[in-house]
């Protein structure tokens, strides 16, 4: 592969390459090296200071998260088969890697840098697959919101009013998703469908599902893809969660389903023959999707698989919560009522009350997550969610038709999700099950870049707080 990627280098005239990995935050953070280089960097990697995984950043308390000035440098290797040229610069190319500790290191020298969100994942996945000859598939839903940029470059409202599902609306974004489809096509994306949400300048674009590292790539890479269409447009591309109170915000619901067998396939509607390596614009297909509903019985259910799988989550929701809501931010979206966010650990069918729904035969949609989430953590801890329904028979209960507010009036006892980061970042710490989806040196790292984040937060005196407390007495 490092030779066909040299190829790929020559054939299209590419003469500089990102190296890229992804950082606690879901942030992609690397270096830019010119591809004469390629054959050295694919063999020894290059180097980078460990706190580059947390994103170089320091506490309230100006102490380095995860990593000081005195920890070692890591070594990113990169995953050739990753290897695609950015349809906006056609002398750049990108790879995404995976990071490694130092050769030098004392303890586990060499060994894969377990603050490597990416590659935790491939590593949990393929744990996952070997253990229950299973796969996971899944798809997101991207939804973000395209802000004008005022004189003073911060944020001056949406391009469009909020109306939900309206064409005229969608049809005013056209210059902008249109280059964002485009991009997305020559970086191997399968474009399905997209629609204008009800929130300003809010759009969902959706990517056919794959296995789980290649659907996470896919939507950091469509995040890196918005952010180029966003300078070429004069506009601001928004993946916070919640940037106004009173209209919806963005969330990113995960479908989610289990296969065995199937095949890896090229989608050649759209694929430039050079502009990457195969397993770019290559998708699964086939094989037998182990949430589809026995035949045998009169039943809208899932599967006995996939019912376990939604035992496990329903578990393990309130730590979930950490991972798919991880912003201050995020708990904006859950208390702001009437918008449909999920709010209850509860699961039914096309249900929006409840945090689980079984949105179409063969999967079910997790749908506490936002447009915030890092997709490499998210994905981790569902595996190991799935995991632990399967390996302990977890039983989901019967699910809930009901409005879930309805349910609750006629009696119904229904756990509520954490309602703040802290609360939801003390679910985490209890819950060994998850805690394994951040193992070692990732749990450490999460902890506290999140906790620096809720005592930040904790410490700030708002302008809410003025307004209501300054005058208060006597």
């Amino acid at each position: 592969m490092v030779r066909q990627v040299r190829a790929k280098i020559d054939d299209l005239g590419v003469t500089y390459i990102y190296y890229q990995f992804v950082s606690v935050t879901g942030r992609i953070v690397g270096k830019g090296i010119p591809a004469d280089h390629w054959e050295q960097i694919a063999e020894r990697g290059f180097q980078l200071v460990y706190g580059s995984t947390a994103n170089l950043f320091t506490d309230r308390h100006s102490n380095y998260i995860g990593y000081g000035p005195e920890a070692s440098e890591l070594v990113g290797i990169p995953d050739p088969e990753t290897f695609v040229q950015l349809p906006w610069d056609k002398r750049v190319a990108r790879v995404f890697c995976t990071c490694f500790r130092n050769r030098e290191e004392r303890e586990n020298p060499g060994g894969h840098l377990t603050s490597d969100c990416r590659g935790n994942l491939r590593i949990l996945h393929e744990e996952f697959q070997a253990k229950h000859g299973m796969q996971m598939r899944h798809g997101t839903e991207p939804e973000m919101m395209w802000l004008k940029r005022g004189a003073d470059g911060k944020t001056d409202g949406g391009v469009t009013k909020p109306n939900c599902y309206h064409i005229d609306q969608f049809e005013e974004l056209r210059p902008i998703f249109m280059r964002v489809i485009e991009y997305s096509q020559a970086m191997g994306f399968d474009m399905i469908q997209g629609d204008h949400e009800d929130a300003p300048g809010q759009l969902e674009l959706n990517f056919t599902f794959d296995d789980a590292l290649r659907t996470a790539d896919r939507l950091t890479t469509y995040r890196q893809i918005c952010a180029q269409v966003a300078r070429e447009h004069g506009v601001i591309a928004c993946f916070m969660s919640k940037p106004f109170m009173g209209v919806s915000a963005s969330g990113c619901h995960h479908n989610v389903s289990l296969w065995k067998g199937g095949e890896q396939r090229v989608n050649t509607l759209h694929q430039d023959p050079v502009a990457g390596m195969d397993d770019t614009f290559s998708y699964w297909k086939g094989g037998e999707n182990l949430f589809m509903p026995d035949p045998s019985l009169d039943s809208h259910k899932p599967g006995p698989v996939g019912l376990n799988c939604i035992g496990g989550v329903m578990e393990h929701l309130a730590a979930l919560t950490a991972l798919g809501s991880s912003t201050v931010n995020s708990y904006r979206r859950l208390w702001d009522t009437g918008f449909w966010a999920p709010v209850f650990a509860d699961w039914g069918y096309q249900n929006r009350t409840c945090a689980l729904r079984v949105s179409a035969p063969g999967r079910f949609e997790y749908r506490s997550v936002d447009s915030m989430v890092n997709p490499y953590l998210m994905a981790g801890a569902i595996l190991k969610a799935f995991d632990d329904g399967i390996t302990r028979n977890l039983d989901p209960g019967e699910p809930e038709e009901r409005n879930i507010y309805q349910a609750m009036e006629a009696g119904k006892q229904v756990k509520k999700l954490p309602m703040s980061l802290g609360e939801a970042l003390d679910a985490l710490e209890r819950d060994e099950v998850i805690n394994s989806a951040l193992p070692d040196e990732m749990l450490r790292v999460f902890l506290h870049y999140k906790r620096d984040e809720w005592e930040r937060f904790m410490s700030t005196v708002t302008e809410w707080d003025v307004e209501t407390y300054l005058d208060c007495l006597p």
